[in-house]
């Protein structure tokens, strides 16, 4: 048997950062994971630059049942700490649209910086085993790891979602959460693509055009690109309005955002010779079908305000009903997870459990597309790591 303070399950961005933070404040920790390297999620983000935080991080851009839990974690460890710890390593970054930071390099920077920090802070690792069993009793947790039984009075679950089970994702942290006798919110699959029934089939003929629409699921609206695909629509506009989505609901999509009030009817009287399908602010392909659904065909001057105005009103609320998801496949993240109720928002230990902790992916916390989860791993990560040293 060996001893440590802390175990952490899990070698994701989470795992790792609240490894590294602990070990350097003087904890003896393990870090466990199933696969044979660590990061694997980290290395495939951002296009395999890893989109690893967004300055535009505030707590009301996360999905929650509670929508306060994040903030006392978020407010501790910002953006600003994270790209002082990217710098200190001298990876050279940059920003995209909406805050969005990157590597100018790869992901494997961020990677190799984390197991940089944690090296600094003494971490032990057992990467390509099983855990094939977690006790607790007496105040202390054992986890069986092969033939090897690790002792710990602290066990931090950063072991994720089921998002992306090629990379070796499951749902094993809402198990153990369970076990322990805590409450999971029902997981999900999140900014993932959404799909389309035989309905909607004329949509599915444009599988590749995209354009810049606001797309509204729920409470939430958002501005970006929308992608028709073979199996129903994408892009980050509906990555994001997906977080939002729940079955049998409709998504309302903007083909044009930018256009005022009366719009149609003012084109008609500027311009009576010209057709809606020049005016729509969308690709040629994507017009053309917009049109024939309308039945808006022909001169603007030849048709009637009343069928202009119903035009404008659908195309500034065109009603979707998906039937269902891509699914965890093709899902970045996984809303739901081990209910904040269980947790202290400072710490992230179980409330009715001390020593247990959750972080990252495995809390119901999930952030938009743009950084923000990696942003949340950081910094729940960080959290849990202050509470660990000072135990």
């Amino acid at each position: 048997m060996s001893n440590f303070d802390a175990i952490v399950l899990g070698a994701g961005a989470a795992g790792l950062m609240a490894a590294a933070t602990a070990g350097q404040r003087g904890a003896r920790v393990l870090v466990v994971d199933h696969n044979d390297e660590p990061g694997r999620k980290i290395l495939i983000s951002g296009g395999g630059r890893c989109n690893f935080t967004n300055i535009g991080t505030v707590p009301e851009r996360f999905v929650s049942a509670n929508p306060h839990f994040a903030k006392s974690a978020l407010g501790r460890y910002t953006p600003a700490d994270f790209l002082a710890l990217i710098e200190k390593h001298g990876i050279a970054w940059h920003e995209k649209t909406l805050g969005q930071l990157f590597c100018d390099g790869s992901a494997k920077q961020i990677v190799a910086m984390l197991m940089d920090e944690c090296l600094a802070g003494h971490v032990s690792f057992a990467f390509g085993q099983a855990v094939r069993d977690v006790a607790h009793g007496d105040g202390r947790f054992r986890v069986t790891v092969g033939s090897i039984v690790h002792e710990a009075p602290a066990l931090v679950v950063a072991t994720g979602g089921p998002s992306i089970p090629k990379l070796g994702a499951t749902g094993f942290a809402y198990d153990l959460a369970r076990r322990f006798g805590m409450k999971v919110v029902e997981p999900r699959p999140a900014l993932v693509p959404l799909t389309l029934g035989q309905g909607e089939a004329l949509f599915r003929e444009l599988s590749g055009v995209s354009t810049e629409v606001v797309a509204r699921a729920g409470p939430a609206a958002f501005r970006e690109a929308a992608l028709f695909t073979h199996r129903g629509l994408s892009g980050p506009a509906i990555l994001q309005a997906s977080s939002y989505w729940r079955h049998g609901e409709a998504v309302g999509i903007d083909f044009a955002p930018d256009a005022p009030a009366g719009w149609l009817r003012a084109a008609k009287r500027a311009q009576p010779r010209t057709t809606l399908k020049r005016l729509l602010p969308v690709p040629e392909r994507l017009a053309v079908a917009l049109v024939e659904q309308l039945g808006v065909a022909g001169d603007l001057g030849n048709v009637p305000d009343k069928a202009l105005e119903a035009a404008e009103v659908r195309l500034g609320d065109w009603r979707f009903t998906p039937n269902g998801t891509e699914g965890y496949a093709k899902a970045e993240v996984t809303v739901g997870g081990i209910s904040t109720a269980e947790l202290s928002s400072r710490t992230m230990e179980a409330k009715k459990l001390p020593g247990l902790y959750a972080i990252g992916e495995a809390v119901d916390v999930t952030g938009w597309l743009g950084g923000y989860n990696f942003q949340w791993a950081w910094a729940s990560g960080w959290a849990a790591a202050q509470a660990i040293a000072e135990r």
